[in-house]
């Protein structure tokens, strides 16, 4: 027990040295880009892995929700990792990597956005979304860490995380998630921003 107070302190100051590190344009070009969606009435896919999946699933709910409450026209935000069902068999039946891909198969459309989270980069059902979205002509954003990984090479936006420890990135990229909420609840004068 003796190193925990240590443990803390490093990670907290681990966490405030990447949090200053942060790119706000990259943080501006991801929420132009999902502004644009919204205002082509596109549907944003969103997708990851472990805790990645659940950051997708919270900014499903954010803008479906938080942000779509107080405004007529809504956002069409899609967690792709929201039906267990369909994810289990497309893995059990097809493969694990083409969990994302095959949901996005003929559906994709005009003014639609794709966001990629993962903390490596390298995930290959991400990494297969975003190419096919690419394929298609669709706008892609990766959300990603570490070096970035393959991503970071494919996507039309990156938001990165140069940090290589998974526990701060999925930090941060959940903090995106809020901070992005936050902005636009401030610039449509939504409640619930306390600021």
């Amino acid at each position: 027990m003796k190193d925990t107070d240590r443990y803390i302190r490093e990670y907290l100051d681990l966490e405030m040295r990447t949090l200053q590190a942060v790119d706000q344009q990259q943080v501006r070009q991801v929420l132009d880009t999902i502004l644009e969606a919204y205002e082509a009435e596109g549907t944003i896919y969103v997708c990851g892995n472990g805790g990645s999946a659940s950051t997708a699933s919270h900014m499903a709910n954010d803008f479906n929700k938080g942000i779509s409450e107080y405004v007529e026209k809504k956002f069409r935000f899609y967690s792709l990792t929201d039906n267990v069902a369909t994810m289990l068999s497309i893995a059990n039946d097809i493969s694990y990597d083409e969990m994302f891909r095959f949901q996005l198969r003929g559906r994709l459309r005009k003014g639609d956005v794709v966001i990629g989270i993962s903390g490596s980069g390298n995930s290959m059902n991400v990494v297969n979304a975003l190419s096919y979205a690419k394929e298609q002509g669709i706008r892609t954003i990766a959300v990603c860490g570490y070096s970035g990984g393959k991503i970071r090479e494919i996507a039309d936006v990156v938001f990165h995380v140069n940090v290589n420890n998974m526990q701060i990135v999925e930090d941060v990229h959940l903090i995106l998630n809020h901070m992005l909420m936050n902005v636009v609840q401030r610039l449509w004068d939504i409640p619930g921003h306390n600021m």
